[in-house]
């Protein structure tokens, strides 16, 4: 899918700091939160909640009242007056979002401005009660929401997710010392520009978050850095056991569960340019794709979802000066390097998802984001951003940075 009169504002966009599963976050509502992270976000940025001709709400986990979705949150920014759809595709939620609002930007139908929100709460998911008035004694059907869905695929039946990793592992010959060492490399990546008074590259784009009691009404604390990092080195990754017996993946080198939410303006080119931070700097979206591949190896997906972005485009691999994965598992890194021939410390330079954290639904957005504020900090160039999902999916993105009025 190509995109030709869809633009980015540069700044516009942010994300929370990401917190561990049961953590900081674990207390606060994902859509008031979102609105919340919002309204401060568009303040700081001096744009104005009515200037939006519509939402787009990405998220995965149900959450009390999340039935009324992108028309509630639209509502709780400031502007009452649009509506738009809310989106769940697994960890593609982002993508998708940010694609199906560049088809309506670019279809030049009169809308030119929308904001996508992802927003995600792993923590203290619902516990659902299925009604089955004909099972023994009328008794219905239970599930966790979240940790039952990340046991099994009711279609590829391969078990845990992690199991479809150690199906790549064993198809390809991915060693676990090959999983280590892009762990450890990844988490490098993540820590090197970490400044002693906060978040470096990061501040760039992470907005604090002010935690309220149970009330909302007191202020009880204040999460400015991601949550949940697990400082990493070669002797404490080796001495990990196995996630399964015989395995190669540990839960060193796979991600852990978290809590968040992203936001992102897309527009037409003369309105993204108005609500830039720097006008001299200018981001376009180019492409999506998306891909499904063999059940069970969901971690491959990224490939050819990512080829068929590019190709989308026109463009190759080789013409992307910056590359983002989603990578849940180290295994994807190592695949993606040699399906593309890419050296593992060419891409993720920042480190990634498999450092601070997956909520599902807004990880893709903030890896986006990095990718646009990494091409900026490289003066200008195309780049890659692909991820896999639940269901042995993938999807990707491509977008131009020109920085060519600085």
């Amino acid at each position: 899918m190509k995109f030709e009169q869809t633009y980015i504002p540069y700044g516009g966009y942010w994300s929370t700091p990401f917190a561990r599963w049961q953590g900081s976050l674990a207390q606060q509502h994902p859509i008031q939160l979102a609105a919340a992270i919002t309204r401060s976000a568009l303040a700081e940025r001096g744009i104005d909640a009515k200037d939006f001709q519509a939402l787009f709400l990405g998220t995965t986990v149900p959450s009390p009242q999340s039935f009324y979705g992108a028309p509630w949150l639209a509502g709780l920014i400031g502007n009452p007056d649009i509506s738009g759809p809310t989106v769940m595709q697994a960890c593609a939620t982002s993508a998708r979002i940010i694609a199906d609002a560049a088809v309506e930007v670019d279809a030049a139908s009169g809308v030119d401005c929308i904001l996508a929100i992802a927003a995600d709460r792993t923590s203290n998911g619902p516990h659902i009660y299925y009604p089955d008035a004909s099972g023994p004694g009328g008794r219905g059907v239970t599930e966790d929401w979240v940790w039952d869905n990340f046991q099994n695929d009711p279609f590829a039946q391969a078990g845990p997710m992690a199991a479809t990793a150690e199906n790549v592992a064993e198809a390809e010959g991915i060693s676990r010392e090959e999983q280590d060492e892009v762990t450890l490399l990844r988490y490098e990546q993540y820590a090197a520009d970490r400044t002693a008074d906060g978040n470096g590259f990061l501040s760039r784009y992470l907005v604090p978050v002010e935690l309220g009691d149970p009330s909302g009404r007191k202020v009880i604390g204040r999460l400015n850095d991601d949550e949940g990092i697990f400082p990493t080195t070669a002797e404490g990754l080796a001495r990990m056991k196995p996630v399964r017996d015989g395995g190669t993946v540990t839960y060193g080198s796979q991600t852990h569960p978290a809590d968040g939410n992203c936001g992102l303006v897309l527009a037409g080119r003369k309105r993204a340019r108005e609500m830039s931070r720097d006008r001299s700097v200018e981001v376009q979206l180019l492409s999506f794709g998306q891909a499904r591949v063999k059940a069970g190896f969901m971690p491959t997906a990224p490939v050819p979802a990512a080829r068929a972005a590019l190709a989308a485009a026109g463009l190759g691999i080789e013409d992307m000066a910056a590359v983002k994965t989603h990578n849940p598992f180290a295994v994807n890194d190592v695949y993606f390097s040699r399906e593309f021939d890419l050296p593992l410390d060419s891409f993720n330079n920042h480190g990634s998802s498999l450092v601070f954290g997956h909520p599902q639904g807004p990880t893709g957005m903030r890896l986006l984001i990095e990718l646009v504020e990494e091409l900026a900090e490289r003066g200008g160039g195309r780049g890659l951003f692909s991820g896999c999902a639940a269901g042995d999916t993938g999807a990707a993105l491509v977008v131009k940075v020109d920085c060519g009025g600085r």
